[in-house]
């Protein structure tokens, strides 16, 4: 062996052990880039996807909330329509009530002078035509 010989052995080793782990690293980039590639394009696909879906979800949201607020109003107006009418018949159930009080003494004082004036004659006069004896 030559004196200059040694000095570039150091050297060399250093250089191939260099080389050795830059292509060990490449291959193992190359082998992990291949592993993950399918996974990543399937995730990706996929969370594409649950995006699709959650625009179709928000735009559905957005219908029903419109079609929530529509029955809301109508049932608003029908509770309105319901308290009038309710008004009403009540209104209507105590006039007639007044008026049928009327009638109905009038009808008994009729009755009564039919009868003779005895009131429980008249009663039974009453039972017996509505029962049709």
């Amino acid at each position: 062996m030559m004196a200059g010989q040694g000095r570039w052995l150091p050297a060399f080793a250093v250089l191939v052990l260099a080389t050795g782990l830059g292509a060990g690293t490449a291959l193992g980039y190359w082998l992990t880039a291949r592993h993950y590639q399918p996974l990543l394009a399937g995730a990706l696909g996929a969370a594409a996807h649950a995006g699709e879906a959650l625009a179709g979800c928000n735009t559905t949201r957005g219908a029903l909330e419109g079609q929530v607020g529509e029955q809301n109003l109508a049932l608003q107006r029908l509770a309105l329509a319901e308290r009038q009418r309710a008004m009403k018949a009540t209104a209507a159930a105590s006039q007639a009530h007044g008026a049928a009080g009327a009638q109905y003494q009038a009808a008994n004082r009729l009755q009564q002078e039919r009868t003779g004036g005895d009131p429980a004659a008249a009663a039974g006069s009453l039972i017996d035509q509505e029962l049709g004896l």
